[in-house]
């Protein structure tokens, strides 16, 4: 049961006044980290969509195993590259994971999670939850989602799907924070820069 994820990784970070994904995280941009942890994952196929400022975002990810699609409608919002996502992922996929690029403290481990609740169930979305908070990545199989996938415009993301299919839909407790804590605002940005230096130092070699 194969799951391509789709990075949204093309916005414009108008509310933080820069580009939000290329800040630094100890020595990494805050993409990279996401990127990271879906390599590290179940992920079958990663694609990162962007758009603003493209090529620089496109050189962080250089050497990893990775497609970067550009969206040249990225202005159009997260739908667009929802859309553009699609079109790129694995035939063979029975799942998409839906990923937001400015969630740097998202685990492997709660991706597996997510991944092996939507390989045991019948339900056709899986939406992680932190105390209670739905958050992100979302799994949605695409037998029954693409095509509403495709349809999606504006900025809202996958949320319309999940809050329409009540029914389908399977939400699964995490310990981890991370699908709850993305960067809309410098003061997010400086909350989670200092988490990730709290975090233990893995020594190399």
């Amino acid at each position: 049961m194969k799951i391509s994820a789709v990075v949204l990784a093309a916005g414009q970070s108008t509310r933080i006044g820069m580009n939000k994904l290329l800040l630094d995280l100890g020595g990494e941009t805050v993409l990279e980290r996401v990127v990271d942890a879906l390599l590290a994952s179940r992920v079958d196929r990663i694609i990162v969509v962007v758009g603003y400022e493209g090529e620089r975002v496109r050189q962080r990810l250089r050497g990893r195993d990775v497609l970067v699609i550009h969206n040249r409608e990225y202005h159009e919002g997260m739908g667009a590259s929802i859309r553009e996502g699609l079109k790129h992922i694995d035939p063979g996929s029975h799942g998409v994971l839906i990923v937001l690029g400015d969630q740097p403290l998202m685990s492997s481990g709660t991706i597996d999670q997510i991944i092996d609740a939507y390989r045991n169930t019948q339900k056709g979305i899986v939406c992680p939850t932190y105390r209670g908070k739905r958050g992100h990545p979302v799994i949605f199989n695409l037998k029954k989602y693409e095509k509403a996938l495709l349809m999606l415009r504006g900025d809202i993301g996958g949320r319309e799907i999940v809050d329409a299919h009540g029914d389908d839909l399977l939400e699964i407790a995490v310990d981890s924070p991370g699908v709850v804590s993305d960067i809309d605002l410098w003061e997010d940005y400086e909350k989670i820069k200092g988490l990730v230096a709290e975090e233990p130092k893995i020594e190399k070699g």
